[in-house]
């Protein structure tokens, strides 16, 4: 992928960059700690999925996003509950399997949920949350509610049916809904050249169904940005949905015991020196927004918020053997007369 290209004339203002600049980071550190966490064996169970390197993709995306906005994603969303306002703490304890997660310690890295922030998960099987981003859509617009659901995938899922069965549906009724695919090169272990005929996705999940398909390097968090923000007034102006391409990339193996022997240690090389969160860095010193003193200042606040969250979530309580039999069912919708 190119070197990061930011616009001459920035789209947001100091506060903002250094806001997205703050949530990169905090992803990054999340990720990293959470991972020594992991390795030690007997704190963090189940499967564990890294997200540094695409940090840009969430940030840039739920930046332009409302309040009252939702969010679906897949297994990959650490980072993208972090961006819609879940507390480190929430989020730790969580991975630590701890009742003061925010799914109560009961569903772990894969199933990370904060239903009053609009983060509707974290969901494990893949493609399965894609046709609940399309009813998420459908529900807002069934409501009247001025209410847009932004649906990130990763280029595997592509291949389930499910998937284009749902963005048929999106397309045919006009439903509020982007569909962000995070293009990280690799499914699993198998390259996107080897399990896609045709390596431009918009033209396989958007010219097929009529609706606007947009590539655009997901490294870059304003262009990120600048993108989502055209999809989700599309969306808002009723004109129906979008898909977006975000070209990125993954710096770990696809979960924590995956060794990525599929790759050479050269490509790797080749992207880290092309950190997004390092490019970003340049990008605000030469606008004069920040230098070196702020970068640390801002990282060792960082650091301190994720050792907080750590202390945090090992302090915390387990889950009763009782809660194994709460939140199994949900209280259904009842229309307001």
């Amino acid at each position: 992928m190119a070197s990061v290209q930011m616009e001459v004339e920035p789209i947001v203002d100091r506060t903002k960059a250094l806001d997205w600049l703050r949530q990169m980071m905090l992803i990054r550190r999340f990720e990293e700690r959470a991972e020594m966490l992991y390795q030690k064996g007997n704190k963090i169970g189940g499967f564990f999925h890294q997200y540094s390197g695409q940090e840009p993709v969430a940030v840039g995306s739920i930046g332009v996003l409302r309040e009252n906005d939702w969010v679906v994603t897949a297994y990959r969303d650490h980072g993208h509950a972090l961006i819609m306002g879940m507390p480190a703490r929430v989020g730790m304890a969580e991975l630590l399997g701890k009742a003061t997660g925010c799914s109560k310690g009961k569903g772990g890295s894969m199933h990370f949920f904060d239903v009053k922030r609009g983060m509707l998960g974290g969901h494990a099987i893949v493609g399965s949350h894609i046709p609940l981003a399309a009813g998420f859509a459908f529900a807002a617009k069934y409501r009247g509610e001025d209410r847009v659901t932004l649906c990130y995938l990763g280029d595997g899922a592509i291949n389930q049916g499910g998937v284009h069965e749902a963005l048929n549906m999106a397309a045919l009724w006009k439903l509020p809904v982007v569909y962000i695919i995070e293009n990280n090169l690799y499914a699993m272990g198998t390259q996107l050249v080897r399990s896609s005929a045709v390596e431009d996705l918009t033209v396989r999940c958007a010219v097929p169904y009529g609706i606007p398909g947009h590539q655009v390097n997901g490294n870059d968090v304003e262009a990120m940005a600048k993108t989502t923000l055209e999809a989700v007034e599309h969306a808002r102006a009723g004109e129906g949905p979008s898909v977006i391409e975000a070209g990125t990339y993954r710096y770990k193996g696809h979960s924590i015991s995956d060794p990525a022997t599929y790759r050479s240690r050269g490509e790797l090389d080749e992207h880290m020196k092309k950190d997004p969160i390092i490019q970003y860095e340049n990008v605000l010193r030469d606008r004069g927004w920040l230098d070196d003193d702020a970068i640390e200042a801002m990282l060792d606040e960082v650091k301190a918020e994720i050792e907080d969250a750590i202390e945090f979530a090992e302090d915390s309580e387990q889950p009763s053997l009782e809660s194994l039999y709460e939140d199994v069912t949900a209280a259904p919708f009842i229309p307001q007369e």
